[in-house]
């Protein structure tokens, strides 16, 4: 098989950095023939590099034991971005035509590059989902082939902090690879999780991860709206910490004991008696540890159905939310969401996270 053959995607996660390794399949598919995942939480927080020399340390061992496994060497590879600062930002681009003309792809293409124009400070575009375009009083997808003396591109771009991509691009400069290409970590997730009739129908995909929550708002098969928030399912286990329990074992309380959303009947039964621990180490009150947890995760929820209202799309989403990420396995938090978000329709997508487009 030719080196060729392979195609490699790296993710820069505040936890891991994960990489995989396949071969694109005639019908387009991708077959993965090698996952390697190394620990990062020293080196990236919240999605951005932190320590340059760390973050290369680890990335030339994932693709070396990516390498180890296909038995072969790997030129180039495609790396997903995500983290704290990408937001989705809305712009629209009018054109006067002056007179009834066909719009052509070229006339297409050139709002797509005034879009691209706009001035950002500190900022820079990394995506650009095309939206509508306003056309008479007609909204329209694709508008090439219509005759109009007025056309409005609206455009929802993705943006990020400009050293976001330089402090990568800096680490593989640092060794042997080269980036391919660059994907959108949130839009490979919504490819992977999501179907087809939930994009269209309209619904939000919520990623809980260890530093952050992003949220991905789709409706009519287009992302229409993308928030990254600075927490996670990290800031609970700080929270129990703050009790003067040591890292480590407030993460085994979390997982262990921690649930979203205690039912009522379970309320009433507790004592003050009632305890939780970890053998040996350390004890906490039940009711403690369980106002802790539901009070960080409804301070995220809060914030995740801030962000679908802001999208203008909180009440068009048919399918509801899709929630995944580590953070989703904790008990009842579909519940938890329900209560505050008043959304019944709730599915829970594990494991969807490896994701290549």
């Amino acid at each position: 098989m030719a080196v060729t053959d392979f195609i490699a995607a790296i993710e820069l996660g505040s936890t891991n950095i994960t990489g995989i390794a396949g071969k694109k399949n005639a019908d387009g598919s991708i077959q993965i023939l090698a996952y390697a995942n190394a620990p990062s939480s020293d080196c990236i927080k919240k999605g951005a590099i932190f320590n340059l020399d760390k973050t290369t340390q680890i990335l030339v061992s994932v693709i070396q034991k990516l390498e180890e496994d296909l038995q072969a060497s790997i030129k180039k590879v495609y790396v997903g971005i995500g983290g704290q600062s990408i937001r989705s930002m809305r712009n629209h681009v009018t054109k006067q035509l002056g007179e009834e003309t066909k719009i052509s792809q070229a006339l297409i293409e050139s709002l797509m590059e005034n879009n691209r124009e706009i001035s950002l400070v500190d900022q820079e575009i990394l995506d650009v989902e095309p939206q509508e375009y306003k056309v008479g009083n007609n909204l329209l997808t694709e508008p090439v082939g219509i005759s109009a003396d007025r056309i409005e591109g609206r455009y929802l771009n993705i943006i990020a902090h400009h050293t976001l991509k330089a402090r990568i691009e800096q680490c593989f400069k640092q060794t042997k690879y080269e980036i391919a290409d660059y994907f959108l970590s949130p839009m490979a997730t919504a490819n992977v999780v999501l179907t087809d009739s939930e994009k269209r129908s309209g619904c939000a995909l919520v990623d809980l991860g260890a530093d952050t929550t992003t949220v991905s708002v789709y409706k009519n098969n287009i992302l229409r709206h993308l928030a990254v928030i600075p927490l996670g399912s990290n800031n609970i286990t700080k929270d129990i910490c703050s009790l003067q329990i040591e890292e480590e074992d407030a993460e085994q309380l979390k997982l262990r004991y921690g649930c979203a959303l205690t039912p009522p009947a379970e309320e009433e039964e507790q004592t003050d008696e009632q305890e939780y621990s970890i053998e040996g180490k350390c004890t906490i009150p039940a009711h403690k540890l369980e106002y802790i947890v539901e009070a960080r995760v409804n301070e995220i929820i809060s914030n995740v159905w801030n962000q679908i209202m802001v999208s203008d799309y909180g009440d068009k989403l048919l399918a509801g939310l899709i929630l995944t990420g580590g953070a989703c396995n904790m008990p009842n938090i579909d519940g938890a969401f329900k209560q505050i978000t008043k959304i019944e329709k709730i599915r829970i997508a594990k494991g969807g996270n490896i994701a290549l487009t």
